[in-house]
């Protein structure tokens, strides 16, 4: 409190009210795979299908990225977080070193990368041919635009005359990315306006020869793999389609799939605020599915999804049809889901968009086998097309069956955490415990006017406790304020049943 020694009008601000808690986002996905270029091994936010060719190209034979990022993108998604593996993570900012071998043809002449640039400069270099200064300038005069990652950070006047002002003099010793050679004795014909990019002719492919399962796990210091997503808190989905492109290759075996894939969910569980959208090996029928998920994988866990068949879409990179894994599809489904109803909505009953056809056309016998064992399936009804028909968790734990009440718990833990920063040193006494429940309460009060939470009045729905019963003498002592929060969240329906009985029609002679 602030000292008055003198007679006067003051003003004072004070807290008042409880602070409001802001629902945190729920559709940010990260997928990991093999891209044409981009940097390796680092998280890399696209938010749109554009972006994302911009960053690491277009589409890869033979690979699954960018389809799984075109489909969530194609199906609601917004945001994304790419990682792509299969090469040595940069320095700095992520970008790929130049390589001393990086080269471009510019007219008659020859542009290489400096061998001292290589390694110290990082990203992409552009050669370009501009007009030159000046007014009236010679035909044989034309200006020589140096770019490094789009931006110009060399000009050269220069001229293709054999004087002091020669292109490849003047590039020789003003230059410190470039050098120019002619390709012939007699090039010297002024080149054409336009740009070239410096390009590795031994560039490493998109797809190395040798893949191994440690190639998607990463490591977490090194920020690798889906490991180094520990450090991007917003991610709530996981998905890895190109773990399925190597199986199909020959790269790596079934045991190498399941335990990239308990990676996956371990990663997952450790976060605990995002959930992985599982792939089954490509061309099983519902029974090997079946024996695949309770003998082969066996997972079980509350923060994985498992979807069942491979859908077809149209590849551009192909330019015909063929099957892709479902994940990148469903989680953009999720985050279309999220955005049109919210998080407490099953992500079910939802048209797939891009899809053509099934791998496996299920009848709901078959579903009825693979539902109970929380393979979600997704069918194709006659005028209806493509949906998905399951909502499930890989848990054998009935309270986590429902994907739903999973992602909502996520979004309830993850929007409390962040909206209560404030109570953190400060008076731990009755009026602290007060401010706690009606700052919970009035978020929760929300929550339930949207329809995520059951009951028909806010009591029903959930309950706050944060008084002397959960903070005693001891506790207190240590410093710490406990504070229990009950919530009944809604579950789908999801097995519809109509009664139907047959009555006698008519009225009755008797009367009683």
């Amino acid at each position: 409190m602030p000292t008055y020694l003198s007679p006067g009008v003051y003003v004072e601000e004070v807290e008042a009210g409880a602070r409001p808690i802001e629902g945190v986002g729920t559709a940010v996905a990260a997928f990991v795979g093999f891209a044409a270029r981009g940097p390796y091994n680092t998280p890399t936010l696209v938010s749109n299908w554009a972006q994302y060719t911009q960053v690491f190209g277009d589409f890869v034979p033979d690979c699954y990225l960018a389809q799984s990022v075109y489909g969530y993108f194609l199906n609601g998604g917004t945001n994304c977080y790419v990682v792509r593996i299969g090469g040595e993570r940069a320095k700095g900012n992520g970008h790929v070193p130049v390589s001393a071998g990086a080269h471009a043809v510019l007219g008659g002449y020859k542009v290489t990368a400096r061998e001292q640039a290589a390694g110290e400069i990082e990203g992409e270099i552009t050669v370009e041919v501009a007009d030159p200064a000046g007014e009236n300038p010679p035909d044989d005069r034309f200006a020589l635009l140096v770019k490094l990652d789009g931006k110009v950070v060399e000009t050269h006047q220069v001229t293709t005359k054999r004087t002091k002002e020669h292109v490849v003099t003047v590039v020789r010793e003003k230059s410190k990315l470039i050098t120019i050679e002619e390709t012939a004795p007699n090039a010297v014909a002024k080149p054409d306006k336009g740009s070239v990019t410096l390009k590795d002719a031994g560039a490493p492919p998109a797809v190395p020869r040798e893949v191994a399962a440690d190639d998607y796990v990463g490591d977490v210091s090194d920020r690798t793999g889906f490991g180094g997503l520990e450090a991007v808190e917003e991610i709530t989905m996981v998905s890895v389609p190109d773990l399925m492109s190597s199986y199909q290759r020959g790269a790596i075996s079934l045991e190498s799939v399941k335990a990239v894939q308990l990676a996956m969910i371990a990663h997952c569980e450790l976060m605990g605020n995002r959930i992985a959208v599982l792939d089954p090996p490509p061309a099983l029928n519902p029974q090997q599915v079946r024996d695949w998920r309770l003998n082969g994988a066996g997972y079980d866990s509350k923060y994985a999804a498992l979807y069942y068949p491979w859908i077809k879409i149209f590849d551009p990179a192909s330019d015909d049809h063929l099957f892709v894994p479902p994940s990148g599809h469903m989680a953009g489904v999720w985050a279309r889901t999220d955005a049109s109803r919210g998080v407490h909505k099953a992500p079910a009953n939802e048209v797939v968009r891009g899809a053509v056809a099934l791998e496996t056309q299920l009848t709901k016998a078959e579903q009825e086998l693979l539902n109970p064992i929380g393979v979600n399936c997704v069918r194709s009804f006659p005028g209806r097309g493509i949906r998905v028909w399951g909502a499930r968790t890989l848990s054998s734990d009935p309270a986590w069956r429902y994907l739903n009440v999973r992602r909502l718990f996520n979004y309830l833990e993850e929007s409390i955490l962040n909206g209560t920063q404030w109570v953190v040193f400060e008076p731990n006494d009755d009026a602290l415990w007060a401010r706690i429940r009606r700052t919970i309460s009035s978020f929760l009060v929300t929550e339930w006017r949207k329809g995520a939470l059951f009951g028909l009045t806010p009591d029903e729905a959930f309950y706050v406790k944060c008084d002397r019963e959960t903070n005693y003498a001891e506790t207190i002592d240590l410093g710490q304020v406990i504070c229990e929060v009950g919530i009944a969240p809604v579950k789908p329906a999801e097995f519809v049943v109509f009664r139907l009985a047959q009555i006698s029609g008519g009225t009755s002679l008797v009367n009683e």
